[in-house]
């Protein structure tokens, strides 16, 4: 499964799902796209085959039409985008990617 770590989340989130062998996980710094906005980048992720979208961005899907991309988004629901607020997350996302 490859995931694409959003620019609002810290690149180190990456090393904490390099342990499993089911991911492949990219930033979208890494990838050279945070010129990108969101459509395009969704967009540009999918050609890219990647399955996930991983992101803290609460607005984006009222800014998207994520209906019209074929990836999975994911949401995640911090008050905060620190390492220690995303880290007690990795279970809940790990048991939803086995339903992607």
């Amino acid at each position: 499964m490859r995931i694409l770590i959003d620019e609002c989340l810290p690149i180190s989130l990456k090393k904490h799902f390099s342990s499993y062998d089911i991911f492949n996980v990219k930033s979208v710094s890494e990838m050279g796209w945070k010129s990108l906005k969101n459509g395009e980048l969704l967009k540009t992720a999918v050609e890219n085959n990647f399955d996930v979208f991983l992101t803290a961005d609460k607005k984006l899907e009222f800014q998207q039409n994520l209906s019209s991309v074929n990836i999975a988004v994911v949401v995640l629901e911090v008050n905060h985008n620190k390492i220690e607020y995303l880290e007690p997350l990795k279970p809940k996302f790990i048991k939803l990617s086995n339903n992607l």
